[in-house]
């Protein structure tokens, strides 16, 4: 039988400092994640992401003792990087890569973006209800 806590729904969410630490973890910069926890789950070693942020590419949140700490979107980051490598290309060349990767993607976005207010821009022209 399901516990009370597994049937929460997430508008049942504690209110307080409780909830506010509940929802920082819907938040892909929060650094919630440990490197062997950030590790385990990119299949990589420790010592891959302690290279990621020696080379100053991936540069974890500290925790107030000097600890490492992983967001989500960190991991997507190293992630991408582990793949590029993985295919031969060396750091430098997947930072690059990366890079415009990302600025291809925000490109898009706003090409649809610009393409959405045209149709809707013509749509208003030809709608003589509009006017």
């Amino acid at each position: 039988m399901a516990t009370d806590s597994a049937r929460r729904r997430p508008d049942d969410e504690p209110a307080g400092p409780a909830g506010d630490a509940v929802r920082r973890l819907d938040d892909p910069d929060f650094p919630a994640l440990t490197m062997s926890q950030a590790a385990a789950l990119l299949g990589v070693q420790a010592a891959f992401l302690r290279s990621l942020d020696g080379s100053g590419v991936l540069q974890p949140h500290r925790s107030p003792g000097g600890h490492r700490r992983y967001s989500r979107h960190q991991l997507v980051l190293a992630a991408r990087l582990r793949g590029l490598l993985d295919e031969g290309h060396t750091l430098a060349s997947a930072e690059v890569i990366l890079g415009l990767q990302d600025e291809l993607a925000e490109s898009r976005a706003a090409t649809q973006r610009l393409r959405a207010t045209v149709d809707r821009l013509r749509a208003d022209q030809d709608d003589p209800a509009a006017r």
